[in-house]
Protein backbone atom coordinates (compact mmCIF):
# COMPACT_ATOMS: atom_id res chain seq x y z
CA UNK A 1 0.00 0.00 0.00
CA UNK A 2 1.29 3.45 -0.87
CA UNK A 3 2.67 5.38 2.11
CA UNK A 4 0.29 8.30 1.54
CA UNK A 5 -2.69 5.94 1.30
CA UNK A 6 -1.68 4.17 4.52
CA UNK A 7 -1.40 7.56 6.24
CA UNK A 8 -4.91 8.56 5.08
CA UNK A 9 -6.37 5.28 6.28
CA UNK A 10 -4.67 5.70 9.64
CA UNK A 11 -5.93 9.28 10.00
CA UNK A 12 -9.46 8.19 9.13
CA UNK A 13 -9.31 5.40 11.69
CA UNK A 14 -8.05 7.79 14.35
CA UNK A 15 -10.83 10.28 13.56
CA UNK A 16 -13.45 7.53 13.75
CA UNK A 17 -12.02 6.32 17.04
CA UNK A 18 -12.10 9.85 18.48
CA UNK A 19 -15.69 10.36 17.34
CA UNK A 20 -16.76 7.02 18.80
CA UNK A 21 -15.08 7.89 22.10
CA UNK A 22 -16.76 11.30 22.09
CA UNK A 23 -20.22 9.80 21.68
CA UNK A 24 -19.49 7.11 24.25
CA UNK A 25 -19.20 9.92 26.80
CA UNK A 26 -22.90 10.68 26.37
CA UNK A 27 -24.20 7.29 25.20
CA UNK A 28 -26.46 4.61 26.63
CA UNK A 29 -26.03 3.69 30.24
CA UNK A 30 -24.50 7.02 31.23
CA UNK A 31 -25.99 9.82 33.31
CA UNK A 32 -28.75 11.89 31.69
CA UNK A 33 -27.89 14.82 29.47
CA UNK A 34 -29.08 18.08 31.04
CA UNK A 35 -30.78 20.47 28.59
CA UNK A 36 -31.07 23.87 30.25
CA UNK A 37 -33.74 26.42 29.33
CA UNK A 38 -33.58 30.05 30.45
CA UNK A 39 -37.34 30.51 30.56
CA UNK A 40 -40.13 29.21 32.78
CA UNK A 41 -42.03 25.98 32.18
CA UNK A 42 -44.97 26.18 29.81
CA UNK A 43 -43.63 28.98 27.64
CA UNK A 44 -42.70 28.66 23.96
CA UNK A 45 -38.98 28.01 24.53
CA UNK A 46 -39.71 25.37 27.17
CA UNK A 47 -42.30 23.79 24.87
CA UNK A 48 -39.84 23.60 22.00
CA UNK A 49 -37.10 22.23 24.25
CA UNK A 50 -39.23 19.42 25.69
CA UNK A 51 -40.27 18.19 22.26
CA UNK A 52 -36.64 18.35 21.13
CA UNK A 53 -35.35 16.56 24.25
CA UNK A 54 -37.52 13.52 23.53
CA UNK A 55 -36.16 13.25 20.00
CA UNK A 56 -32.52 13.83 21.00
CA UNK A 57 -32.75 11.16 23.69
CA UNK A 58 -33.53 8.57 21.00
CA UNK A 59 -30.45 9.58 19.01
CA UNK A 60 -28.06 9.63 21.96
CA UNK A 61 -29.39 6.51 23.65
CA UNK A 62 -29.38 8.44 26.90
CA UNK A 63 -32.11 10.36 28.77
CA UNK A 64 -32.25 14.09 28.07
CA UNK A 65 -33.82 16.04 30.93
CA UNK A 66 -35.03 19.63 30.59
CA UNK A 67 -34.17 22.00 33.44
CA UNK A 68 -35.61 25.52 33.70
CA UNK A 69 -33.04 28.02 34.95
CA UNK A 70 -34.80 31.38 34.88
CA UNK A 71 -33.51 34.82 35.78
CA UNK A 72 -31.08 37.52 34.67
CA UNK A 73 -32.96 38.09 31.42
CA UNK A 74 -32.80 34.36 30.63
CA UNK A 75 -28.99 34.28 30.87
CA UNK A 76 -28.64 32.15 34.02
CA UNK A 77 -28.92 28.97 31.98
CA UNK A 78 -26.06 30.10 29.75
CA UNK A 79 -23.95 30.99 32.78
CA UNK A 80 -24.37 27.48 34.19
CA UNK A 81 -23.52 25.84 30.87
CA UNK A 82 -20.42 28.04 30.57
CA UNK A 83 -19.13 26.64 33.88
CA UNK A 84 -19.94 22.98 33.08
CA UNK A 85 -17.47 20.31 31.98
CA UNK A 86 -17.12 20.25 28.18
CA UNK A 87 -18.23 16.63 27.97
CA UNK A 88 -21.59 17.03 26.21
CA UNK A 89 -23.58 16.28 29.36
CA UNK A 90 -24.76 19.88 29.93
CA UNK A 91 -26.34 21.72 27.02
CA UNK A 92 -28.30 24.95 26.55
CA UNK A 93 -31.46 25.17 24.44
CA UNK A 94 -31.04 28.87 23.74
CA UNK A 95 -33.45 31.36 22.19
CA UNK A 96 -31.89 33.95 19.90
CA UNK A 97 -32.69 37.06 22.01
CA UNK A 98 -30.35 35.86 24.77
CA UNK A 99 -27.58 35.29 22.24
CA UNK A 100 -28.04 38.30 19.95
CA UNK A 101 -29.93 41.00 21.89
CA UNK A 102 -28.93 40.59 25.54
CA UNK A 103 -25.21 41.29 24.87
CA UNK A 104 -26.26 44.66 23.44
CA UNK A 105 -28.55 45.78 26.26
CA UNK A 106 -27.42 44.10 29.51
CA UNK A 107 -25.06 46.07 31.75
CA UNK A 108 -23.53 43.02 33.42
CA UNK A 109 -23.96 39.92 31.34
CA UNK A 110 -21.91 37.14 32.95
CA UNK A 111 -20.60 35.64 29.72
CA UNK A 112 -20.04 36.37 26.05
CA UNK A 113 -22.04 33.88 23.94
CA UNK A 114 -19.56 34.23 21.08
CA UNK A 115 -16.49 33.46 23.22
CA UNK A 116 -17.57 31.43 26.24
CA UNK A 117 -19.74 28.74 24.63
CA UNK A 118 -19.56 26.13 21.88
CA UNK A 119 -22.21 26.50 19.20
CA UNK A 120 -23.45 22.98 18.37
CA UNK A 121 -26.40 23.19 15.98
CA UNK A 122 -29.42 25.25 14.96
CA UNK A 123 -32.85 23.80 15.75
CA UNK A 124 -35.59 25.93 14.22
CA UNK A 125 -36.67 29.42 13.24
CA UNK A 126 -39.80 31.21 14.37
CA UNK A 127 -41.75 34.38 13.72
CA UNK A 128 -44.06 36.53 15.77
CA UNK A 129 -47.60 37.68 15.18
CA UNK A 130 -49.09 40.99 16.33
CA UNK A 131 -52.29 40.32 18.27
CA UNK A 132 -54.80 42.87 19.57
CA UNK A 133 -57.65 43.01 22.04
CA UNK A 134 -60.93 42.02 20.41
CA UNK A 135 -62.49 45.42 21.14
CA UNK A 136 -59.85 47.47 19.33
CA UNK A 137 -61.42 49.27 16.31
CA UNK A 138 -58.73 48.48 13.71
CA UNK A 139 -58.53 45.17 11.87
CA UNK A 140 -55.24 45.31 9.92
CA UNK A 141 -51.84 46.98 10.04
CA UNK A 142 -52.84 49.91 7.83
CA UNK A 143 -55.89 50.71 9.97
CA UNK A 144 -53.78 50.35 13.13
CA UNK A 145 -51.23 52.84 11.85
CA UNK A 146 -53.95 55.32 10.83
CA UNK A 147 -55.59 55.00 14.26
CA UNK A 148 -52.28 55.45 16.09
CA UNK A 149 -51.49 58.61 14.13
CA UNK A 150 -54.94 60.03 14.90
CA UNK A 151 -54.62 59.11 18.61
CA UNK A 152 -50.99 59.78 19.63
CA UNK A 153 -49.75 57.86 22.69
CA UNK A 154 -53.12 56.13 23.20
CA UNK A 155 -52.04 52.65 22.13
CA UNK A 156 -49.96 50.40 24.37
CA UNK A 157 -48.13 47.18 23.64
CA UNK A 158 -46.84 44.53 25.99
CA UNK A 159 -43.75 42.37 25.86
CA UNK A 160 -41.97 39.66 27.81
CA UNK A 161 -39.52 42.28 29.04
CA UNK A 162 -37.29 45.15 28.00
CA UNK A 163 -34.89 44.22 25.23
CA UNK A 164 -36.66 41.03 24.18
CA UNK A 165 -37.44 40.17 20.58
CA UNK A 166 -41.14 40.96 20.92
CA UNK A 167 -40.31 44.34 22.48
CA UNK A 168 -37.82 45.26 19.78
CA UNK A 169 -39.95 43.77 17.01
CA UNK A 170 -42.91 45.95 18.01
CA UNK A 171 -40.60 48.94 18.39
CA UNK A 172 -39.23 48.33 14.90
CA UNK A 173 -42.79 48.14 13.51
CA UNK A 174 -43.70 51.44 15.20
CA UNK A 175 -40.51 53.15 14.03
CA UNK A 176 -40.84 52.04 10.41
CA UNK A 177 -44.52 52.97 10.23
CA UNK A 178 -44.01 56.36 11.90
CA UNK A 179 -46.18 55.89 15.00
CA UNK A 180 -45.66 56.12 18.75
CA UNK A 181 -46.97 53.58 21.25
CA UNK A 182 -46.42 53.02 24.97
CA UNK A 183 -44.35 49.99 25.90
CA UNK A 184 -45.47 47.95 28.94
CA UNK A 185 -42.90 45.27 29.89
CA UNK A 186 -43.98 42.13 31.72
CA UNK A 187 -42.15 39.18 33.27
CA UNK A 188 -42.95 36.79 30.45
CA UNK A 189 -45.28 36.44 27.48
CA UNK A 190 -48.16 34.83 29.40
CA UNK A 191 -49.03 37.79 31.69
CA UNK A 192 -48.75 40.17 28.76
CA UNK A 193 -51.16 38.05 26.72
CA UNK A 194 -53.58 37.93 29.65
CA UNK A 195 -53.68 41.72 29.71
CA UNK A 196 -54.23 41.92 25.95
CA UNK A 197 -57.20 39.59 26.39
CA UNK A 198 -58.46 41.62 29.34
CA UNK A 199 -58.03 44.96 27.58
CA UNK A 200 -55.46 46.42 29.99
CA UNK A 201 -53.13 46.88 27.00
CA UNK A 202 -53.93 47.16 23.30
CA UNK A 203 -51.63 44.59 21.76
CA UNK A 204 -48.44 42.56 21.81
CA UNK A 205 -46.20 40.55 19.54
CA UNK A 206 -45.98 36.90 20.52
CA UNK A 207 -44.40 33.79 19.03
CA UNK A 208 -46.82 32.20 16.57
CA UNK A 209 -46.55 28.79 18.26
CA UNK A 210 -48.16 30.07 21.48
CA UNK A 211 -50.28 32.93 20.13
CA UNK A 212 -52.11 30.70 17.62
CA UNK A 213 -54.05 29.00 20.45
CA UNK A 214 -55.51 32.35 21.54
CA UNK A 215 -56.13 33.39 17.94
CA UNK A 216 -57.97 30.20 16.99
CA UNK A 217 -60.08 30.39 20.17
CA UNK A 218 -60.98 34.02 19.30
CA UNK A 219 -59.58 35.43 22.55
CA UNK A 220 -57.48 37.91 20.54
CA UNK A 221 -57.36 39.04 16.91
CA UNK A 222 -54.31 38.66 14.71
CA UNK A 223 -53.18 41.71 12.71
CA UNK A 224 -50.05 40.57 10.88
CA UNK A 225 -47.12 38.16 11.03
CA UNK A 226 -43.50 39.34 11.05
CA UNK A 227 -42.34 36.88 8.38
CA UNK A 228 -41.81 37.71 4.69
CA UNK A 229 -44.43 35.08 3.76
CA UNK A 230 -47.69 34.00 5.38
CA UNK A 231 -47.37 31.29 7.99
CA UNK A 232 -49.00 27.92 7.17
CA UNK A 233 -50.53 27.71 10.66
CA UNK A 234 -52.19 31.14 10.18
CA UNK A 235 -52.89 31.25 6.44
CA UNK A 236 -55.50 34.02 6.69
CA UNK A 237 -53.22 36.43 8.56
CA UNK A 238 -51.31 38.80 6.24
CA UNK A 239 -47.68 39.82 6.57
CA UNK A 240 -46.66 43.34 7.54
CA UNK A 241 -45.26 43.67 4.05
CA UNK A 242 -48.79 43.24 2.64
CA UNK A 243 -50.04 46.31 4.52
CA UNK A 244 -49.13 48.73 1.72
CA UNK A 245 -47.17 50.92 4.15
CA UNK A 246 -43.89 51.98 2.57
CA UNK A 247 -41.80 51.52 5.69
CA UNK A 248 -43.01 47.96 6.18
CA UNK A 249 -41.98 46.60 2.79
CA UNK A 250 -39.72 43.60 3.30
CA UNK A 251 -40.45 43.48 7.05
CA UNK A 252 -38.70 40.31 8.24
CA UNK A 253 -38.13 39.98 11.97
CA UNK A 254 -37.88 36.54 13.52
CA UNK A 255 -35.93 34.47 15.95
CA UNK A 256 -34.52 31.00 16.38
CA UNK A 257 -33.52 28.29 18.82
CA UNK A 258 -30.10 26.70 18.89
CA UNK A 259 -28.12 24.28 21.06
CA UNK A 260 -24.92 25.36 22.81
CA UNK A 261 -22.43 23.60 25.04
CA UNK A 262 -19.51 24.75 27.20
CA UNK A 263 -16.40 26.22 25.65
CA UNK A 264 -13.64 23.67 25.16
CA UNK A 265 -15.65 20.80 23.70
CA UNK A 266 -13.46 18.78 21.34
CA UNK A 267 -14.04 19.23 17.58
CA UNK A 268 -14.99 15.55 17.40
CA UNK A 269 -17.62 15.90 20.12
CA UNK A 270 -19.02 19.07 18.53
CA UNK A 271 -19.29 17.26 15.20
CA UNK A 272 -20.98 14.23 16.71
CA UNK A 273 -23.41 16.32 18.76
CA UNK A 274 -24.27 18.26 15.60
CA UNK A 275 -24.93 14.98 13.79
CA UNK A 276 -27.16 13.70 16.61
CA UNK A 277 -29.12 16.98 16.79
CA UNK A 278 -29.73 17.06 13.05
CA UNK A 279 -30.82 13.41 13.14
CA UNK A 280 -33.26 14.23 15.96
CA UNK A 281 -34.70 17.10 13.92
CA UNK A 282 -35.23 14.67 11.06
CA UNK A 283 -37.56 12.44 13.08
CA UNK A 284 -41.02 12.60 11.44
CA UNK A 285 -42.95 13.11 14.69
CA UNK A 286 -40.83 16.08 15.77
CA UNK A 287 -40.99 17.63 12.30
CA UNK A 288 -44.79 17.26 12.37
CA UNK A 289 -45.19 18.83 15.82
CA UNK A 290 -42.90 21.76 15.04
CA UNK A 291 -44.79 22.42 11.79
CA UNK A 292 -48.13 22.33 13.63
CA UNK A 293 -46.79 24.97 16.02
CA UNK A 294 -45.81 27.27 13.16
CA UNK A 295 -42.06 26.75 13.38
CA UNK A 296 -39.74 26.59 10.39
CA UNK A 297 -37.17 23.78 10.31
CA UNK A 298 -33.59 25.07 10.46
CA UNK A 299 -30.78 22.56 10.35
CA UNK A 300 -27.10 22.98 9.64
CA UNK A 301 -23.58 22.91 11.00
CA UNK A 302 -22.26 24.40 14.20
CA UNK A 303 -20.74 27.16 12.08
CA UNK A 304 -24.14 27.89 10.53
CA UNK A 305 -25.45 28.68 14.01
CA UNK A 306 -22.40 30.74 14.99
CA UNK A 307 -22.51 32.80 11.79
CA UNK A 308 -26.20 33.70 12.08
CA UNK A 309 -25.75 34.62 15.73
CA UNK A 310 -22.88 36.98 14.88
CA UNK A 311 -24.81 38.60 12.03
CA UNK A 312 -27.95 39.22 14.09
CA UNK A 313 -26.03 40.44 17.11
CA UNK A 314 -24.56 43.15 14.88
CA UNK A 315 -28.01 43.95 13.43
CA UNK A 316 -29.69 44.40 16.82
CA UNK A 317 -26.84 46.64 17.94
CA UNK A 318 -28.12 49.22 15.44
CA UNK A 319 -31.62 49.43 17.02
CA UNK A 320 -30.90 49.07 20.75
CA UNK A 321 -29.35 52.48 21.40
CA UNK A 322 -30.67 53.89 24.66
CA UNK A 323 -32.04 50.54 25.86
CA UNK A 324 -30.24 49.22 28.92
CA UNK A 325 -31.22 46.62 31.51
CA UNK A 326 -29.52 45.36 34.66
Amino acid sequence: MHTCTRRNVLLSALALSAATTAMAQIGAGSAPVRLLVGYSAGGPVDQGARLFAQALSKELGSPVTVENKTGANATLAGSEVMRAKPDGKTLWFAASPTITISPNVMKQMQFDPAKDLSALAPVLSYYNVLVINNNEPYKNAAELVSYAKAHPQKLSYGSAGIGGSNHLGALLFATRSGIEMNHVPYKGNAPAMNDVIGGQISMMMDIISTASTFIHSHKVRAVAVTSPRRNPSLPDVPTFGESGIEGLKGFDVGGWYGVYGPKGMSPELVQQMNKAINAALGQPELKKRYAELGYDEWTGSAQTLADRAAKERAMWATVTHGIEIN
